[in-house]
């Protein structure tokens, strides 16, 4: 049995879209002309892929359901697992909770091959991009263990915990951006319409202007003529950039450039190293063994090195070498995060400090996040107060020495 999805035109000639199980699209189609319906379309429910797209192994909230969807999914079906409802009638009743479309056809299908004797995680796999290889191997661990649904509450705890973080992150940058836009939009402005009025009046007196009023002119003068071409610029630099960046080796090595600066390197490692530790917590927590808890968490971290070099501590780490070593060796993780590693790994249990480790990047995350926004604000504020300064002092001084002509 299979979820399809149909579109059809009803008794009174208006179109009709919804989802059925049936074993196949003909038995849809003749359950439609027996309620007198005339069947347009009949799909199965499948993921769709765009042209190029790979199966997405990171645990990412993009391409399919969004954080704030799959968290709700995760909780409604922690709730009705833990009542002890059957997986297929609670698959059936989240499905029925869902008003996207998509989304409840999506759950619909997975529910269908529940009830052909697959596993929720092997069920899960027909839709890599709504439900990621971590999120798979969570589950597929807690159906190996009989803990379902404690481990789906800690998914979906994961999923609100990493919603709420990036949400904080956006929010606290937002002011700033605002600010920077606001900053450029008045600049501009002054140099296209304001300035060139008020200097015209000093150059038609004939009068000699002081070097920054001069250069003032300049720079508005070349503002006003040059802009469209800065514009078409800076619109094809960001594009270069973009394309350079989506190959391997070139992202490999700007990644490498931005953890070596100062400010901006201290905060891409501890981003990082704040996803990678809470993903592998709840992977070995969860019951995946740490080899493979390794190799889905080094997918969420977003910086190629540091994922190229949580790549080489798996591949140590299953030759026999102790977490804590491995990851020391990368030179790339806090000492702390070591240490509390380490302890883990010498009283058996690595789960729990793992737990604490991502925790405590986390906050560390947060006032980073907090010290960066409390720099960038003044700083935009004392930038922006000296181009004005600058602004009226160019118009100031050519008042002044009016002044002092007549006087």
């Amino acid at each position: 049995m299979a979820a399809f999805e149909y579109t059809a035109l009803d008794e009174a000639g208006k179109q009709q879209r919804g989802t059925l199980e049936a074993d196949s699209a003909r038995q849809i189609r003749q359950t439609l002309r027996d309620k007198g319906w005339t069947p347009l379309s009949v799909e199965e429910v499948a993921e769709k892929k765009k042209k190029g797209d790979s199966t997405s192994t990171a645990f990412s909230f993009g391409g399919g359901l969004s954080a704030s969807q799959l968290a709700l999914i995760t909780r409604q079906l922690a709730t009705l697992v833990q009542a002890a409802m059957p997986i297929e009638e609670a698959l059936q009743a989240v499905a029925e909770q869902q008003e996207n479309r998509r989304t409840r056809n999506a759950v619909l299908a997975i529910r269908s091959r529940v009830l052909e004797g697959y596993t929720l995680a092997q069920s899960l796999d027909t839709f890599p991009n709504y439900f990621p290889q971590m999120y798979r191997a969570t589950v597929a661990a807690g159906e190996h263990a009989g803990y379902l649904d404690k481990v789906l509450n800690r998914l979906a705890d994961y999923t609100e915990q990493r919603m709420q973080s990036r949400q904080k992150v956006q929010l606290a940058m937002l002011y700033p951006v605002i600010l920077m836009l606001a900053a450029v939009g008045i600049v501009s402005f002054l140099l296209g319409y304001v300035v060139p009025d008020v200097i015209k009046v000093f150059v038609e007196s004939g009068q000699e202007l002081p070097a920054l009023t001069r250069f003032l002119i300049a720079v508005s003068e070349g503002f006003q003529v040059w802009w469209p071409w800065f514009l078409l610029g800076s619109v094809i630099a960001f594009f270069c950039i973009r394309y350079s960046l989506s190959k391997p080796a070139v992202r490999l090595v700007w990644h490498k450039r931005i953890l070596s600066l100062p400010v901006i390197g201290r905060f891409s490692r501890t981003l990082n190293t704040a996803q990678f530790a809470s993903t592998l917590s709840i992977l070995t927590r969860s019951g995946v063994s740490l080899v493979d808890a390794l190799a889905i968490a080094a997918q969420v971290v977003s910086n190629d090195a540091m994922k190229a070099s949580v790549i080489i501590v798996a591949k140590k780490v299953s030759e026999g070498a102790s977490l804590h070593k491995a990851l020391k060796d990368t030179s790339l993780f806090p000492p702390l995060m070591m240490h509390m590693i380490a302890s883990g790994e010498a009283t058996g249990e690595l789960d729990n400090m793992l737990e604490r480790t991502a925790n405590n990047q986390q906050m560390e995350l947060e006032n980073r996040v907090s010290m960066l926004v409390g720099i960038f604000e003044p700083l935009m504020l004392v930038v922006m107060g000296g181009i004005v300064m600058v602004i009226v002092l160019a118009i100031l001084l050519p008042i002044l020495s009016m002044d002092s002509l007549l006087g």
